[in-house]
């Protein structure tokens, strides 16, 4: 028997947590999915500002489910394949099937590879995506962090804590992150920084050993025992219906109060097209999403 819910909240990041949190506050019976680690990106954040109480994403993330799991919410663990229309709600396909009578995609964002040679086979043997993790691995060896916004920065910092050498790795000639980090990045004497290059590919044996480099239309070689990429993010929206619209970059296209173009599936957070990138935007958002759909349901 397919179990039912007034409303199930894909994603078990900021704004999904939020959102199912507040939903199930005004009295609806509310699931999450969850395909990964609860929290999302939020939890490769070590220092979080504008969060009284959460000094890291993992204290963040931790708080929000605790507040889940006493408000009701049931968590599930299992990947979303597939939403589908269901007499006046939805199926939502995962390990099992469960209906809806709303449902809000709060699937957030996956950090981009770079798709070279290397970085599939070298995962978990030198490639990460998480500095808070796996930093203390890297004990006096030499590492690359690929990007220039925020996160490769604030990664950077992290390793930095650990490394011998953090090579930034940067294609433009000036970062795009905000002017504390590159601050901190310039007075960090462990950390090198080489622009206009992009990374060809990922080399070594058992574990990662060497960076190929491209610069100037030449290649050349740095040792390495690691390589982190922070190149942007892609939304987590295979799952969602065809009859949701998206952008030019694949995300979630929502109105302002974040109605799809499907009636009863909401988006919200960094899966939706136009997010800020904000977290206490991806709250405020979900918060209100979850008051709207509660009025729509009958629960004020």
């Amino acid at each position: 028997m397919t179990q039912t819910y007034d409303l199930i909240v894909i994603g078990e990041g900021v704004s999904g947590l939020t959102c199912a949190s507040h939903a199930a506050r005004a009295g609806l019976k509310v699931a999450t999915l969850e395909a990964n680690l609860f929290g999302g990106l939020v939890l490769n954040v070590n220092e979080l500002h504008g969060y009284p109480g959460a000094e890291s994403g993992t204290d963040l993330a931790s708080g929000l489910m605790q507040a889940n799991a006493e408000a009701g919410v049931t968590s599930i663990q299992e990947p979303v394949t597939n939403i589908r229309t269901a007499g006046a709600g939805f199926e939502v396909a995962a390990g099992g099937t469960y209906g809806a009578r709303q449902v809000v995609i709060a699937s957030g964002a996956r950090l981009k590879k770079l798709s070279v040679p290397g970085e599939k086979e070298f995962e978990g043997r030198g490639v990460s995506s998480c500095a808070d993790c796996d930093a203390p691995m890297f004990q006096n060896e030499e590492v690359v962090v690929v990007g220039g916004g925020d996160s490769a920065l604030q990664e950077a910092l992290v390793l930095a804590k650990f490394c011998r050498r953090v090579h930034i790795v940067h294609r433009g000639s000036r970062f795009r992150a905000q002017k504390h980090f590159t601050d901190h990045a310039a007075a960090e004497p462990k950390i090198s920084i080489i622009w206009n290059t992009t990374v060809e590919a990922i080399l070594g044996a058992k574990m990662v050993e060497k960076v190929r480099l491209k610069r100037d239309g030449k290649t050349e070689e740095i040792a390495a025992a690691g390589v982190f990429a922070y190149v942007g993010l892609e939304p987590n929206a295979g799952f969602a219906p065809s009859g949701i619209a998206r952008d030019e970059r694949g995300y979630l296209v929502a109105n302002d109060a974040g109605e799809t173009g499907v009636a009863g599936i909401w988006a919200v957070g960094a899966v939706r097209a136009g997010y800020s990138g904000l977290l206490i935007d991806a709250a405020l958002e979900a918060r209100k999403v979850a008051e709207r759909i509660a009025r729509h349901l009958g629960h004020d």
